[in-house]
């Protein structure tokens, strides 16, 4: 079983700290147009991993552009490719979302309630073992503010990160820069010279939840000058 799959098996919690911190070299613009094609390929080395049944992953055209929509309906699975990105060149990650809505009437920070319309993951190993490895999770909150941090319910490797909360923005694109090495540093006080991996999904499966969600190009980039 392979680095980031072994990974997004549910792993053990330990309790769930929360926090709002500010996280440097982070940036979020609102448009009508995705930031790029999310691939030319369509889809190749990309590989998908189901926790409750199948997110209905598949390319579309949004304005002449592809990009990838995911869709639940109480199901989730995980999109993900493995990648060793070297964040010493190219520590920045950029990408674009939209959802459809968020959900109500739920508790993202505990078990029954950890499922978001959208979520994108980065992966780094610290071990030799396929499991050994940490996680941030940029996601798009319903409901927890914009800013906050916390630790995954199912496993204490993995943080969740809200760059984007609320309605607000419901079926606009949004386009998203993150400094990946520095949050990182922030969020567990690790410095890495690379991840092994990247990840997308759409889920409803906690909550049993309905969701569509379309991504943009993702990318990562030199630190502007």
């Amino acid at each position: 079983m392979n680095t980031l799959r072994r990974f997004l098996n549910p792993l053990i919690a330990t309790t769930i700290a929360a926090s709002v911190i500010p996280l440097s070299h982070a940036s979020a613009v609102t448009g009508d147009a995705p930031n790029g094609a999310f691939s030319t390929e369509a889809l190749d080395g990309w590989l998908e991993r189901s926790f409750q049944g199948n997110t209905s992953y598949e390319l579309v055209s949004d304005g002449g552009v592809p990009v990838l929509k995911g869709h639940t309906k109480g199901q989730a699975s995980v999109l993900y490719r493995e990648e060793k990105i070297d964040l010493l060149k190219t520590p920045v990650i950029n990408w674009s979302w939209k959802v459809d809505g968020t959900y109500s009437d739920i508790d993202e920070k505990a078990r029954e309630g950890d499922d978001f319309p959208a979520r994108l993951y980065v992966v780094a190993k610290i071990g030799f073992l396929p499991w050994e490895t940490l996680a941030i999770n940029y996601v798009w909150a319903s409901d927890v503010p914009l800013g906050t941090t916390w630790e995954n319910p199912f496993s204490d490797k993995a943080i969740m990160v809200a760059v984007q909360s609320g309605d607000t923005d419901v079926g606009k694109w949004s386009t998203h820069t993150r400094n990946v090495a520095e949050d990182f540093k922030t969020l567990f006080n690790r410095d890495f010279k690379e991840i092994d991996g990247y990840a997308v999904m759409v889920d409803g499966d906690n909550s049993n939840k309905e969701a569509t969600a379309w991504f943009g190009e993702i990318k990562f980039l030199p630190i502007p000058p």
